[in-house]
């Protein structure tokens, strides 16, 4: 028996939304998707509506719900927090999956403070599957929805990562904006160099295969689900800065920056621009800490799995 016997998904036609679709009737949820748009193939079994202006049919399906998932963007989410907690019954579980926290946080604290609420953001993409990845789970307001459903991600192999809306947000503002502007803007960068994409592929070496299929698999994605977690994280813009600043500094170590070199005090090719390269690699091998030797052995598993690829690719042709 679920401990969800119905709910409600809004977006769950899409990716994010119907990934927890699946786990919410795998459990045995009787699950009520609901959508904008009726999707291709889904026939009547999605719900055509607008959460933020419920009409009486999904008014219904709110008010039977133990569980109300908002897999939305962000500016629809925060709008349907007021009329679907309205209709909510008693003990109901407000959930959504968004990608930034404390906004969210602080409209369901004013708009829906009895109400039980959990933020689940799948830190990958759901086509790579739930078993084993991670999810982070901010807790608004908490009871015993919020522990079956958090329950439920586990059974289904979830990994819980659970932060505060602001943890979150900054951590995410690391591991998403910045992550995404680094490979986006090594793309960029690629193109201004006028260089054949045939020719770096032949004679690239390890490291930038892996940031190309990196980059490939960004631009697998929509361009509007990586805008917004720039747009809409609070720390997205620190981190950008923070990129830009960080290669400023590294160019400056290196000597492209004539006017800064009087902070190294030395000029382009001078033995102390290497010292000051060793001090950035100290900086760095403390931050990543005991670690370091494991993500070491992880990239050289790595590196031997592309040239098995590419191994095999040489004996088809």
């Amino acid at each position: 028996m679920s401990d969800f016997a119905h709910s409600v998904v809004v977006g769950g036609s899409g990716a994010v939304g119907g990934m927890f679709t699946d786990l919410l009737r795998e459990a045995g949820s009787r699950t009520v998707v609901v959508d904008v748009t009726a999707p291709a193939g889904e026939g009547g079994s999605c719900l055509v509506a607008d959460v933020t202006a419920p009409g009486p049919e999904l008014a219904a399906a709110l008010g039977r719900a133990d569980l109300v998932l908002l897999a939305v963007h962000e500016a629809v989410a925060l709008r349907a927090v007021a009329p679907v907690t309205r209709l909510m019954r008693p003990g109901a579980l407000l959930a959504d999956t968004l990608s930034v926290r404390t906004g969210m946080a602080a409209e369901v604290a004013a708009r829906a403070p009895d109400v039980q609420h959990v933020g689940l953001n799948p830190m990958f993409a759901p086509s790579a599957g739930l078993a084993g990845r991670p999810v982070a789970a901010v807790v608004t307001r908490d009871g015993p929805g919020v522990t079956a459903l958090l329950r439920l991600v586990e059974r289904g192999g979830g990994r819980l990562v659970r932060l505060s809306a602001q943890e979150h947000d900054r951590t995410t503002a690391g591991t998403q904006a910045l992550t995404h502007a680094v490979i986006l803007s090594f793309g960029l960068a690629l193109t201004r160099l006028g260089v054949d994409i045939r020719t770096l592929t032949a004679t690239a070496p390890p490291p930038h295969q892996v940031l190309l299929t990196l980059l490939a698999r960004v631009l697998g994605g929509r361009p509007e689900v990586y805008g917004e977690i720039q747009w809409s994280n609070p720390g997205a813009a620190s981190a950008r800065r923070a990129l830009a600043e960080a290669l400023r500094s590294f160019a400056s170590l290196i000597g492209d920056d004539l006017d800064s070199l009087d902070l190294l005090g030395g000029a382009v090719g001078d033995p102390r621009a290497a010292a000051g390269l060793d001090g950035v690699f100290e900086e760095l091998r403390r931050f990543l800490g005991p670690g370091l030797a494991v993500r070491q052995e992880s990239c050289h598993e790595l590196f031997r799995t592309l040239q098995r690829i590419d191994d095999e690719g040489e004996t088809d042709r």
